[in-house]
């Protein structure tokens, strides 16, 4: 039996990827699940769809020559089923790629669009998703399929919490990440599967539910389920942990739930950390602070504000203050400096409020304390 392989540049100048997708025996079915802001369902068809006939004959895939040898790559073997064959996939995925990402800090935020949005792994998984088009094209898979195909392969990666796998509670890791520990929880396999089917052309949404994650692919008559209506577009619920779920099933737990979609573009994510100097003399009573703001995010934010005051209580303030608008490009930060006069005799707390575009979009608070 033959192997295809590939080889490219793939990070900068130093990074390479090797990829090989081939079918190596026969064998059964399809996995995927479910959409909503509260879910609605699309009956079934009468009948499944057509499957292609299994054949014990590798496919071709092609192959890419190494523009060098001497790159450090991780290696990695996959095997999974759909369509009733095993299909295996190696990937050499390049140290420094994997590098950039175990450094990059993770963005305060619970819109995981930022951890596809990233843009440093873009040409290479632009070469793994190539080999997964191919195999769509051979097989003659609809775009219901396609995505039946992908999703398969990222159920297949054993669920693991990052408490266990990792030094942290929390930690959502980014596509190339993923791909090397070969393992991931709710929100890592959500973030792979979103990664790989965008770059294919799905419309896909990040689907954030109460203590879960999961993915919308917005479908036309071939898709039925369950869903989330978002613009007049129904995006059907898919699960990416565990085996054995088709598009548009959805889990028990999650039926009655309220969601957040989270759509795959570039946004700006705005993080902030401060301190105060309290300055007391005969004549005033003075709270100066100093935010730095940091964008982490894949887009430039515009209109950035950052307002403070003291808590009123009842979402009142004592003595506000605002900072003039600014705009900060990606990865960029700015310092800010507000002096805040201390009201008399109060039981309160300072509050710090980041704004863009007019809409909160990142607060914190000091300590109670008596003026």
């Amino acid at each position: 039996m033959s192997v295809f392989s590939m080889l490219k540049s793939a990070h900068k100048n130093v990074a390479c990827v090797m990829v090989f997708l081939f079918v190596v025996s026969s064998l059964s079915g399809c996995i995927a699940p479910e959409l909503k802001t509260m879910p609605t369902s699309t009956p079934a068809p009468t009948a499944s769809p057509t499957t292609a006939t299994p054949t014990m004959t590798p496919m071709p895939l092609g192959e890419i020559a190494p523009p060098s040898q001497s790159v450090e790559v991780l290696e990695r073997y996959y095997e999974w089923e759909y369509d009733r064959r095993t299909w295996t996939l190696d990937l050499s995925i390049p140290e420094s790629l994997d590098g950039y990402y175990r450094n990059k800090p993770r963005p305060a935020t619970a819109d995981y669009s930022v951890y596809v949005t990233d843009p440093h792994d873009d040409p290479y998984l632009k070469l793994v998703v190539e080999k997964f088009e191919e195999v769509a094209t051979t097989q003659k898979y609809d775009q219901y399929k396609k995505a039946c195909f992908v999703l398969s392969f990222v159920q297949s990666l054993p669920y693991a919490t990052d408490d266990v796998t990792t030094p942290f509670d929390e930690y959502p890791r980014y596509p190339i990440e993923t791909l090397v520990d070969m393992t991931g929880d709710c929100e890592d396999t959500s973030i792979l599967a979103a990664a790989l089917l965008d770059m294919m052309g799905h419309d896909i949404v990040l689907i954030e539910l109460p203590n879960h994650m999961a993915l919308g692919i917005a479908g036309g008559d071939e898709f039925y389920g369950t869903y989330y209506l978002d613009n007049e577009t129904k995006y059907f619920y898919a699960e990416t942990t565990g085996t054995g779920w088709e598009i548009g099933v959805i889990p028990d737990e999650y039926e009655d739930g309220y969601a957040t979609l989270h759509h795959i573009i570039p946004k700006p994510i705005l993080t902030h950390s401060w301190n105060a100097t309290r300055t007391r003399t005969i004549f005033s009573d003075t709270v100066i602070l100093a935010v730095r703001v940091e964008n982490v995010g894949t887009a430039q934010a515009s209109s950035v504000k950052v307002t403070a005051g003291f808590d009123a209580g009842d979402g009142r303030w004592y003595n506000p203050e605002e900072s003039d608008a600014f705009e900060l490009g990606i990865e960029e930060h700015k310092n800010i400096t507000l002096t805040l006069k201390t009201p008399r005799n109060k039981y309160t707390r300072v509050v710090i409020y980041i704004v863009c575009d007019g809409r909160v979009v990142d607060k914190s608070t000091s300590i109670w304390l008596q003026t």
